[in-house]
Parts: structure tokens; C-alpha cells; sequence
């Protein structure tokens, strides 16, 4: 098997990207290579991929936010400036997951674990308090007729379900939070709700400023 490497995103990566992301979500449409270009323009540092000899495998993007801004309530499309990641704060305290993905031919291979390492490299690096994210709930369609998304995910937590990405959030170290709402109307599986889930940074300085260096090792 080939070895599994992280990096951060480049220009060249776009097309693979959009490509992969298609693949992995045909009911969602993908992004746009402007919108990718503007997220490297924007917080190049915080954008990363994995990849073998043969390619690209997957995606993790993310930005800084002062999550006091969106803590109440806020769909994906607001916090992430629809994609372009224009609302990112250099200035906050909150690296905010806005999108994962794996190539689905190579899942079990322990790349999702990677790219969940890459951001909490990147947090430590920059003196984050956090890392947040709104997961989706791809298994909640099947019983949406019967419970609240809430009620499911404390399902998934309490460990009477599992769901293939929050049951992988909670083995990843993060705590559930709660359910948001219309997150994500695109997303038939999850009835467009999202998990928010949170993990802390045990390194976090808060007498120290939240920094952004040039390069970080991955």
C-alpha cells in the first residue's frame, strides 16, 4: 500500500479536489475553483490535503472565526462566506472545520484520522483555543420520521446508534454540543441538520496572541 502524507493545499490541487468532492457528494454541488482559490488566497495555512503516490485522497479546509460572532446559531453558508471564507478573523480563537472529505475508494485507511491530526496540528501552532465544526448526520434520514435530530445524535453519543460521521467525531477525542438546524438544506442524508461538536487545545496559551505563521510543519 502506498504511504499516506499530509500537506497543505496548492493552486494544482484544485481540479483533483473538485473532482473528489463531487464523487463523494453527488446531491451536494461542489465548489467552484474560484471559491478554492479565494480559501488559499484568504488562510492558505489552513487548508491541507492527503495524498499518496497516486494521488490526492483527501480534503481538510478550515478558518479562524471569533466564535462568539456565530456561537447562537448560523448555517454553513454564513460562517464560511458561502465558501469563500471571506468572514475568516486572524484575530479569533476558534479554527472552524468547514469541510472534510475522503476519496471513498480508499476509506478504512485511516485518512480521515490524519486529516482530524493535520487541524489539531494547526491549532496548537497557532495558539487556537479550539477547533469547531458542524458535522453532518448522514444517518439520520431513516429515522427522521420518528425522532428530532437532536434526540438522534444523543442516540449516536449515548452509543445506541452509530453514525458514520458523528460516531467518528466522538472517536477523534471531540464533545457533542448540540444539533444545528438547517446547517446545510443540500444535504438530503442529514435533513440538512449538522452536529456541533468541539475539541480544546491542551496547549492553548491564553496569555499569549493567536499567531499565523508562514509555514507550519504538518
Amino acid at each position: 500500500m502506498n504511504a499516506i502524507s499530509v500537506r497543505h493545499t496548492r493552486p494544482e490541487d484544485i481540479p483533483a479536489l473538485i473532482a473528489m468532492q463531487a464523487e463523494v457528494y453527488p446531491d451536494i454541488p461542489p465548489w467552484s475553483q474560484r471559491k478554492l482559490r479565494e480559501q488559499l488566497d484568504v488562510f492558505p495555512q489552513g487548508q491541507i490535503v492527503a495524498e499518496t503516490a497516486d494521488g490526492l485522497v483527501g480534503c481538510a479546509s478550515s478558518l479562524i472565526v471569533q466564535w462568539d460572532d456565530w456561537a447562537e446559531s448560523h448555517s454553513w453558508k454564513e460562517i464560511t462566506g458561502a465558501g469563500t471564507f471571506d468572514s475568516h478573523n486572524p484575530n479569533g480563537r476558534t479554527l472552524y472545520g468547514a469541510e472534510v472529505f475522503v476519496d471513498p475508494r480508499v476509506k478504512g485507511r485511516g485518512i480521515g484520522h490524519l486529516l482530524y491530526e493535520g487541524r489539531r496540528t494547526l491549532c496548537r501552532a497557532m495558539n487556537l483555543k479550539r477547533i469547531i465544526a458542524c458535522g453532518r448526520l448522514p444517518g439520520y434520514r431513516p429515522h427522521s420520521a420518528d425522532m428530532s435530530p437532536e434526540f438522534y445524535a444523543q442516540k449516536v453519543v449515548w452509543g445506541d446508534f452509530g453514525d458514520p460521521v458523528l460516531s467518528f467525531q466522538l472517536k477523534e477525542g471531540f464533545s457533542y454540543c448540540g444539533v444545528i438546524e438547517d446547517y446545510l438544506p443540500e444535504d438530503i442524508a442529514s435533513c440538512g441538520h449538522a452536529s456541533l461538536i468541539v475539541w480544546l487545545n491542551p496547549d492553548y496559551r491564553p496569555d499569549l496572541p493567536t499567531t499565523i505563521p508562514e509555514e507550519i510543519a504538518l
